[in-house]
């Protein structure tokens, strides 16, 4: 340690190193997967509907993060969620022109499945035909596996 100037009465000290090195910033590279129609599968119907709400919310290039979560009558439900694109771990897929990423632990229930969307008053939206699915509830919102 020494004084900043040469009156050694001055409170104000300067130290001669470093404890610590001064924090870099360095940006690690994005680590993703890509996988194929086995994991999960779009329908053209779907695919058209994907690209038109990634269209109308200004991603053209965006993605679907098609999700697992607790919840629901059954114990498990699906998210879907559209993003600028995928995360790091990501499994990523293209099906019917679009990018759809799975997180590692919902591709453990979602593998195989077929996204669907019906154009419909009644029963119309998304749909998920899910083999791992051993029971689905009556509303058709969640399932179990």
């Amino acid at each position: 340690m020494r004084c900043v100037d040469d009156d050694p009465t001055n409170d104000y000290v300067e130290f001669d190193t470093m404890i610590a090195r001064p924090p870099q910033t360095q940006t690690a590279a994005l680590t993703f997967r890509t996988g194929d129609e086995r994991l999960i599968k779009l329908t053209d119907n779907a695919g058209k509907k994907v690209g038109a709400l990634l269209t109308k919310q200004g991603r053209p290039a965006g993605v679907l993060r098609v999700a697992v979560m607790g919840g629901g009558c059954s114990g498990l439900q699906y998210k879907m969620d559209l993003q600028d694109g995928p995360a790091n771990r990501d499994f990523l897929v293209e099906s019917a022109g679009v990018k759809v990423v799975v997180d590692p632990k919902s591709a453990l229930y979602v593998t195989g499945s077929e996204l669907d969307y019906v154009d419909a008053l009644q029963d119309g939206g998304f749909k998920v035909k899910n083999p791992n699915a051993s029971t689905s509830c009556s509303c058709g919102e969640s399932f179990s596996a």
